[in-house]
């Protein structure tokens, strides 16, 4: 087993997400990181703060030089973060000494891996939202499609009342429409640029730091955050809260279907499933079971982050470190679990014929709360319940169906208005949400 699950040749179809990947790769980041620099220069440039030619001078090569990030592994493992070495690299890439000593002009390494993280973080939010928007179309189709399809709810695992498959896939796909709306809050929370300088007072700058920040943010498109956050990491934590969050909803969507793909039940098949090596009969529900994996992973991931918002003082490198060990993984099988869960939504097929099984199942007893409550209108409710407690017990005593014994006990009940009444609010629920979903046709990566 690979030390990275997720970049590994046999398992990354599995647990990777290259898209999402690409944007924590070495190069990424100092591209990212030279970028901000260049923004940096040319908004101190454009405010006199150092010499206009220069300011352009570092903007224009940081847009051209290329830095190898290998050559910036010693320098990182002695200073514990890899700007000191990407600044010189770029000095001596971009030559011109006169121009190049107003590089990094009041800033500290903070502030350049931070704001270049926000950078590649919102295309990261953009990818997810997108297949957020997917996957929650493919569910409204499913719920419209399937609104009216019966099958058997269960609670503790027991057969409890009657609802519809369309309604079980909305209860699926109503935290996904929270989660998207939670999303822009959480784009608020990590899309800021970082710019404190030293230890949070940009006194390098003297009184000009808090318009070189705001001129920042405009530049690179990102916010001011109006002060300096370097030992504030709510904003992280709640990302990865929110990565939690969402995960948790895919993993609830993935139980669901490893129960109803389960043989004994086999109320859901899934095309293209997983295969075994010795069991030709077997189609194993892969994705859902990586669905629930990749969700544990990433809910335990979340705890740590959110441990590193215990932040000593004004910069604290344990506690920045572990979010560096912590966060890319976090997106990376975040994203994974979203495009998974969009494939699966295409991919889920009811049968029918089994889920009126599991209807009929334990002698049609699941339709026992909606014979009590037809009945209570003919009769008190507490000798209705306990008239239907009797009947169940001698359906289950001689396998005859409760429906049959009620018939029998009470010919002149309607029982088909009972089992249409018995779906309660289950199609119109199933509706709402379809109505309430992306129209767009989902991805299929």
């Amino acid at each position: 087993m690979p030390g990275a699950v997720a970049d590994s040749a046999i398992y990354g179809g599995l647990f990777g997400d290259a898209e999402v990947a690409r944007l924590f790769t070495d190069a990424a980041e100092v591209r990212a990181m030279l970028l901000v620099e260049g923004a940096l220069a040319r908004v101190q440039g454009g405010l006199g703060l150092i010499p206009a030619e220069a300011g352009a001078y570092i903007d224009r090569a940081s847009r051209e030089v290329q830095v190898d990030p290998a050559a910036l592994a010693a320098e990182t493992a002695r200073n514990g973060v890899p700007v000191p070495g990407l600044l010189a690299a770029f000095r001596k890439e971009a030559g011109a000494p006169e121009m190049m000593r107003w590089l990094h002009w009041g800033a500290t390494s903070q502030d350049i891996v931070d704001t270049a993280l926000a950078l590649r973080l919102r295309r990261v939010l953009e990818i997810w939202a997108a297949r957020l928007d997917g996957l929650v179309a493919g569910l409204g189709v499913l719920a419209e499609t399937h609104a009216d399809l019966p099958m058997a709810a269960r609670t503790y695992g027991q057969g409890a009342v009657p609802t519809t498959f369309g309604a079980v896939v909305a209860g699926w796909g109503r935290p996904l429409l929270r989660h998207r709306a939670r999303l822009e809050a959480v784009r608020a929370d990590v899309l800021k640029v970082s710019l404190s300088g030293a230890a949070g007072t940009l006194a390098a700058m003297g009184g000009r730091g808090p318009e070189v920040r705001a001129g920042l943010a405009e530049a690179l498109g990102l916010a001011d955050p109006g002060a300096g956050w370097h030992g504030e990491r709510d904003g992280m934590a709640a990302l990865a809260g929110w990565m939690a969050g969402l995960t948790a909803t895919l993993a609830k969507m993935g139980e669901d279907l490893l129960l109803l793909t389960q043989t004994g039940i086999s109320e859901i098949r899934i095309e293209g499933a997983g295969g075994s090596s010795t069991m030709p009969q077997k189609q194993n529900p892969v994705g859902p079971s990586a669905l629930v994996a990749l969700s544990r992973q990433v809910m335990a991931l979340a705890g740590l982050m959110t441990g590193a918002g215990a932040h000593r003082q004004q910069r604290d490198g344990a506690a920045w470190f572990t979010e560096w060990l912590t966060l890319p993984q976090l997106c990376i099988s975040t994203g994974r679990g979203l495009a998974l869960a969009g494939n699966l939504a295409g991919r889920l097929r009811p049968d029918a014929a089994a889920m009126a099984r599991g209807l009929d199942q334990d002698a049609g007893t699941i339709w026992a709360e909606a014979l009590t409550f037809a009945l209570a209108g003919t009769m008190p409710r507490p000798e209705a319940e306990a008239k239907v407690k009797a009947l169940v017990a001698e359906a289950l005593a001689q396998g005859a169906d409760l429906r049959r014994l009620a018939a029998r006990d009470w010919p002149g009940l309607d029982l088909a208005a009972m089992e249409a009444g018995g779906l309660g609010q289950a199609p119109a629920e199933a509706r709402a949400f379809a109505a309430e979903a992306p129209r767009e046709t989902p991805p299929r990566p």
